[in-house]
C-alpha cells in the first residue's frame, strides 16, 4: 500500500464487535473507539456465519462513505473454508478496511489481497483501496515470518495474538505466574513491533482480557506505546477511552518535540544540541518529528 493510498484515519483504538449482533455493532459504531472490527471469525459459530455475514453487509450498506471508513470486518482466515465466502458478502457493501487473522506470512496478504483486488472491480470500487490489517503471531510458523511484511499490498497495521498462539502450541496459559505474558509471548509482542517498523506499518497491541481492571489496561498501555506501538485492540467499549487516552501524546510531549524539532531547525549542520542539561541527537529529532506525525496527521 502506498504512503498516499494508507488510511488518514487514527489507529489508536481497534474495538471488536460480534458480526451476528446488530445491537452490539451498533454500541460499537456509535463510540469513540477509532475502528470497529465487526467479528465473522472467533466470536461467531459456524452455523451463524452466514446470518452474520449478511447482517454486516446490510450494516455497512446503511452507512455513508466517511462512517465506512472507520467499519472494518474480520474475516476468517485464508487456510479455511469460508474466506472466500466471507469476501463476496463483504466487499460490495465496501468495508473500511479487512483484518486477516492467522496470517502466516506475506504470502497470505498477497493472497488477501488477489481476492480483494477481484470483487473491487467487479464492484467498482478503486482496486487495492480497501487496507488490510494482519494478525502475524497466531500460529508457531507465523512467528518465524513477522519480518517478512515489507511491501506487502494494502497492509496498513500489523498486531499480534497470544490466546491462539497459546492453543498452538498447546500451552495451558500464555501467562506467568506473576500474570504477565509469559517469555514467548512477549518474544511475539516484539517480533510483532519490529515487523510493523521494518514494513513502516502501524502496530497494534493485542487484546486485554480482563475489560474490568481499567488501571491495569492504562499501565500496560502506556508501556506498550513507549516500546513502539501506536494502538491497541479491545474486546469491551469500556476499554475505549483508556486506549484512545495512553495512546494520544500528552499536550507536555507535544511541546517537547517542537521545541526539539525547531532547536535542530535553527541549526541544521549540528549533530548534536544541548537540552536541559543532556545532549540530543539525530535519533531524538527523528522521535520527535515522529511523535508530531501523531497529532498532526
Amino acid at each position: 500500500m502506498t504512503e498516499a493510498s494508507k488510511p488518514q484515519i487514527r489507529m489508536r483504538s481497534w474495538l471488536f464487535a460480534p458480526g451476528d449482533s446488530v445491537k452490539k455493532m451498533t454500541k460499537a459504531a456509535e463510540g469513540d473507539a477509532d475502528i470497529v472490527l465487526f467479528d465473522l471469525e472467533d466470536a461467531v459459530v459456524e452455523s451463524g456465519k452466514v446470518s452474520a455475514r449478511a447482517a454486516i453487509a446490510e450494516f455497512l450498506a446503511g452507512k455513508s462513505a466517511a462512517e465506512r471508513e472507520r467499519l472494518w470486518v474480520r474475516i476468517n482466515p485464508l487456510d479455511g473454508e469460508w474466506t472466500a465466502d466471507d469476501l463476496a458478502a463483504i466487499m460490495p457493501a465496501r468495508p473500511g478496511g479487512i483484518m486477516l487473522p492467522k496470517s502466516r506470512g506475506r504470502h497470505d496478504v498477497e493472497e488477501l489481497d488477489r481476492q480483494m483486488t477481484a470483487l473491487e472491480t467487479e464492484h467498482d470500487i478503486a482496486p487495492g483501496s480497501t487496507p488490510v490489517i494482519a494478525l502475524v503471531t497466531e500460529t508457531a510458523a507465523a512467528m518465524f515470518t513477522t519480518g517478512d511484511y515489507g511491501g506487502a499490498p494494502r497492509l496498513a497495521a500489523m498486531t499480534w495474538g497470544a490466546e491462539d498462539l497459546a492453543d498452538s502450541l498447546g500451552a495451558q496459559s500464555n501467562k506467568d505466574f506473576e500474570g504477565d505474558f509469559a517469555f514467548t509471548y512477549k518474544l511475539a509482542r516484539s517480533l510483532c513491533l519490529l515487523g510493523a517498523a521494518a514494513a513502516e506499518v502501524v502496530p497494534v497491541e493485542t487484546i486485554d482480557t480482563n475489560f474490568r481492571d481499567l488501571e491495569a489496561l492504562r499501565k500496560r498501555a502506556i508501556e506498550v506505546r513507549r516500546q513502539g506501538y501506536r494502538g491497541m485492540l479491545a474486546i469491551h467499549p469500556a476499554q475505549v477511552p483508556v486506549i484512545n487516552e495512553a495512546f494520544t501524546p500528552s499536550e507536555e510531549e507535544i511541546a517537547e518535540a517542537r521545541e526539539i524539532v525547531e532547536l535542530f531547525e535553527a541549526d541544521p549542520s549540528a549533530g548534536t544540541i544541548g537540552w536541559k542539561g543532556g545532549m540530543l541527537d539525530r535519533p531524538h529529532l527523528s522521535r520527535a518529528r515522529q511523535l508530531l506525525a501523531q497529532v498532526e496527521a
